[in-house]
């Protein structure tokens, strides 16, 4: 007769353990503890929550499965999106940023935009993956929107997560293994089949996500990490309909784009805003063709919003 082996015992109230958020819900965590034990439900200390999923936390139980966060250690980066009036934290502890885009629908060339300029302003690296290729009807033309990003030295890869899922798994996994990656799509693009595809019974886990962060229906609402098969973890993130960088400063966008960089040291005016200054290279760049006019108007779009900060 097997026996089970046993489950570490739990903490007494007022004991501190540290432990990895592995889920968040507005104020309600899910902490895997470093020891091994079932994960637990936890609250940050005070009113203001700067809790991310992926950080590493010291926390203090006060129950028999519930506990506080009292001190978040320290950070690798943290990405998060901003507008005039508030911030959503994505995650932390990052090392690269999966996109994932489709054939069909019309994917969002702002939000990829957006989201390369956050994965360069945080040193994440990119992944654009084009999903739904064997909708051969559009193929074409979703490799042509995605030519300009492939020349600025990103990395593209194709796949049909549904027609061909033993391929996709394969050249995703090659690219995932070993790295903490935040995954971000808009409706449509095949987000949800691509979790499915790498992370075994995900449906089943996030109902038991669901469940202990008390949040419900809303199963898809949350941000959750899912530790990966061969290594490292996949954290799956809602909310791409928008995606605000009101936070990055004007040098940190100017540097956010890899074709600008270059062509920085030889503006004029050491203050150069990039916008209708003379002697300004990157507009001469713009004007010659070297820099896309789309990529320009999104960093003045960029400058503006940034602006327009409440504070």
């Amino acid at each position: 007769m097997k026996h089970r082996s046993a489950k570490p015992a739990r903490a007494a109230t007022g004991a501190r353990a540290h432990g990895l958020v592995v889920a968040a819900h507005g104020r309600h965590y899910l902490v895997t503890p470093d020891d091994g034990g079932p994960s637990m439900q936890c609250f940050p200390r005070g009113k203001r929550s700067e809790v991310a999923v992926g950080d590493r936390v010291l926390y203090e139980w006060t129950s028999a499965d519930q506990g506080v966060i009292v001190e978040i250690g320290e950070r690798r980066n943290l990405l998060y999106r901003s507008d005039q009036y508030k911030s959503k934290l994505f995650a932390a502890n990052l090392d690269q940023l999966l996109i994932v885009l489709a054939t069909e629908p019309h994917f969002s060339e702002d939000l990829l935009g957006r989201a390369l300029v956050a994965a360069e302003a945080h040193e994440l690296k990119p992944l654009i993956v084009l999903n739904k290729i064997d909708v051969e009807a559009e193929l074409a033309g979703a490799r042509a929107r995605l030519e300009r990003y492939r020349a600025l030295g990103y990395t593209v890869v194709e796949v049909s997560i549904k027609a061909q899922p033993e391929a996709a798994h394969a050249i995703l996994t090659e690219h995932l293994h070993g790295h903490a990656t935040l995954l971000l799509g808009q409706s449509g693009m095949g987000k949800s089949t691509l979790v499915n595809l790498l992370i075994p019974n995900a449906e089943v886990a996030t109902r038991e996500i669901s469940t202990a962060l008390n949040s419900g229906r809303h199963t898809t609402t949350f941000t959750r990490l899912y530790p990966l098969p061969e290594g490292g973890a996949l954290i799956d993130s809602p909310g791409f309909q928008e995606f605000g960088l009101h936070h990055l400063t004007e040098g940190r966008l100017e540097r956010a784009f890899p074709e600008f960089r270059p062509l920085l040291a030889h503006c004029r005016f050491y203050n150069c805003h990039h916008l209708q200054e003379p002697g300004c290279a990157i507009l001469e760049a713009v004007a010659d063709g070297r820099i896309a006019r789309t990529r320009h108007a999104l960093y003045a779009q960029l400058v503006h919003e940034a602006s327009q900060i409440v504070r």
